[in-house]
């Protein structure tokens, strides 16, 4: 199955000029074929072409599917945005695969990057979660300083911070985070959080916690918990 998105399909019956492009050009879809659409918002659209055109494909809308997210409780991941840009755009296209509900972009004292392109990662986003035959946009959020997130976060929700130097108390993710509750991870830059930062989180109520034994990347340990999260959540079904 192909899913192409279109957040005001059930509005317009028009496919976006980029993803009317793909199935013209790219995909070389003609009148009456059958095409799937997801608006992001949890809808996937069956419909037929009724004018294939590269720039405005019409749809005609036959029938509709709610396509829930398939985990309970809501999934944050806050990470600081990792030197090459690169890294940033893997480990979303792999987040969102597995299963995300929203992105926050951190500003930390030892960032390397300040500000990411955030259209880019959305691109990137839509593309995982067509491929991923998921039917919600996960929700990202434009660059956030640190103390600002740490105190939006509301008391009830779990929440976690990655932290690798061993001199401050840490304990195991997967020994902490419990199944079908919500969750807020935070991951910080490169050169890891500032002390003060690590006061600051654990004052409001953040855990420190470790992924494993090793040392890992960013990228690894926000990829590592998003993963981690779900594989309990499983575990806690069965």
């Amino acid at each position: 199955m192909i899913q192409f998105y279109a957040p005001d399909i059930e509005e317009t019956g028009v496919l976006p000029e980029s993803e009317s492009g793909h199935c013209c050009r790219v995909l070389r879809m003609r009148e009456g074929d059958e095409v799937y659409v997801v608006d992001g918002k949890g809808k996937r659209f069956r419909g037929v072409i009724v004018e294939a055109h590269p720039k405005r494909t019409a749809v005609e809308l036959v029938s509709t599917e709610i396509l829930p997210n398939h985990w309970d409780a809501e999934i944050t991941l806050a990470v600081a945005p990792t030197k090459h840009s690169d890294r940033m755009e893997w480990l979303l296209e792999k987040i969102v695969e597995i299963g995300i509900d929203r992105v926050v972009l951190l500003k930390c004292r030892r960032s390397e990057r300040k500000t990411m392109k955030v259209e880019r990662l959305e691109k990137v986003m839509v593309s995982a979660m067509k491929q991923s035959l998921k039917g919600v946009l996960p929700e990202i959020e434009e660059v956030s300083d640190f103390r600002g997130f740490v105190d939006s976060v509301d008391d009830g929700i779990q929440k976690f911070f990655g932290y690798c130097d061993d001199s401050y108390p840490r304990n195991e993710f997967v020994a902490c985070c419990e199944a079908g509750k919500p969750v807020v991870i935070m991951i910080g830059p490169e050169g890891d959080f500032s002390p003060d930062e690590v006061e600051y989180a654990v004052s409001k109520g953040f855990l420190p916690v470790t992924f494993g034994k090793s040392r890992l990347r960013t990228e690894t340990a926000a990829l590592y918990g998003v993963a981690a999260v779900h594989i309990l959540n499983q575990m806690n079904v069965r």
